[in-house]
């Protein structure tokens, strides 16, 4: 990326990031998922950005679908929204889930691990290494947290810049990361899935979305310091 696309791109993040957490924020019992969906479109449009596509879905859906498309479905207790959203050519991804009322022990536990996984994938994407070594990290993490196999189910990301995958990761990838090149890891496990895109940079990952009103979970590992969004729990 050039400065000036950096700088499109943290733009881009930052006004994606505000507009999901805004809109999961006000999420009620009996929202259909598409009216989510056109909700956060419409935020979008107030500052020029294209919605390019959006997965909603609502309760036991987020269990049946990775990559679901908003329906009429009316909304209980659980969502998961994940959007796709472009300026100025660039493209960049971001997943928030939310739960209305306290949720079993058991899902914030394994969205949990599913956090470490994805802070795991970006810790290990540095300029000059291959894909495939993000990558093996995650496939690493979800056998070691007791989901081995999970990443069969879902692609787990890749780089992105014009398109919301310019290179979609596999475990032979031995494509090079380049300095300043954006990247979004988006691993997932039956229920949970957690997904920020950032630049990989000399100094280590630069986060293009972020928790803005989500609960912060806090992340140290080898002097590097990451910012990710927990569960948002709504009364």
């Amino acid at each position: 990326l050039t400065e000036n696309e950096v700088e499109r791109y943290l733009f881009l993040g930052e006004k994606l990031s505000r507009a999901i957490e805004k809109i999961a924020i006000g999420i009620r019992p009996g929202d259909a998922e598409c009216e989510i969906a056109g909700r956060l479109a419409a935020e979008l449009w107030k500052d020029r950005i294209d919605p390019t596509g959006f997965q909603v879905a609502a309760d036991e859906r987020v269990f049946l679908y990775r990559h679901p498309i908003p329906t009429t479905r009316l909304l209980q207790k659980y969502v998961m929204i994940c959007a796709n959203a472009r300026y100025k050519g660039l493209i960049t991804t971001i997943t928030r889930m939310v739960h209305l009322g306290n949720p079993d022990p058991q899902l914030v536990q394994q969205f949990t691990f599913n956090c470490e996984i994805e802070c795991r994938m970006i810790l290990a994407t540095k300029p000059g290494v291959p894909l495939s070594a993000p990558f093996q990290a995650g496939v690493e993490a979800y056998k070691e947290f007791g989901y081995e196999g999970e990443w069969e189910r879902h692609n787990q990301g890749g780089a992105q810049g014009y398109l919301a995958r310019d290179i979609r990761a596999v475990p032979e990838a031995l494509d090079l990361i380049e300095e300043n090149q954006a990247i979004c890891w988006n691993p997932s496990i039956t229920g949970t899935k957690t997904e920020d895109a950032f630049i990989a940079t000399r100094n280590g990952p630069l986060m293009i979305t972020h928790p803005v009103i989500f609960p912060a979970i806090e992340y140290h590992k080898d002097g590097v310091h990451l910012t990710r969004p927990g569960m948002m729990i709504l009364d």
